[in-house]
């Protein structure tokens, strides 16, 4: 188990919560509890979240993402869904999965992230794309399997 550099403690799992789906952070919990790990939630002013170590940030642009990247540590393990997010934890000696289970691993970001630039220069341009198919049970479980292999010892 990794340890917080910082607190000493097992690394925290930190939560990009503006858009984590409340099965999501039911999971979290659970699984912080097992591994006893810290959660820390991070959103805008414009989410209410009423939970124990929440950090609220302003609703500038990227507000969230830098208070998680801040907040980031070797060892932390990231949820979110944004993939630049997701590069930067990386670079730090973290993990970071998405709310849907996936592991974001270095061998695969940089065509992800080419990936995600093509469809912002589309739909820029006028085109449409799909948005993420609703949360399902099968998300739930790959999402929980995923996350424990993450906190168990390697």
């Amino acid at each position: 188990m990794e340890l917080d550099p910082i607190g000493g403690g097992p690394a925290p799992i930190i939560v990009d919560a503006d858009a984590a789906p409340r099965e999501c952070l039911r999971i979290i919990d659970e699984l912080a509890a097992e591994f006893g790990r810290e959660v820390i939630t991070v959103a805008s002013i414009h989410h209410r979240i009423d939970r124990p170590n929440h950090r609220v940030v302003g609703d500038e642009p990227q507000a969230t993402d830098l208070a998680v990247i801040n907040l980031t540590r070797p060892g932390t393990i990231v949820v979110t869904q944004d993939q630049g997010l997701a590069a930067l934890v990386l670079a730090k000696g973290a993990a970071a999965i998405a709310p849907h289970g996936e592991i974001f691993r270095d061998d695969r970001m940089d065509a992800m992230l080419e990936e995600r630039n093509i469809l912002a220069r589309w739909r820029r341009s006028g085109g449409r794309t799909k948005g993420p198919s609703p949360r399902s049970k099968a998300d739930n479980l790959r999402f929980a399997a995923n996350l424990r292999s993450l906190l168990e010892p390697q």
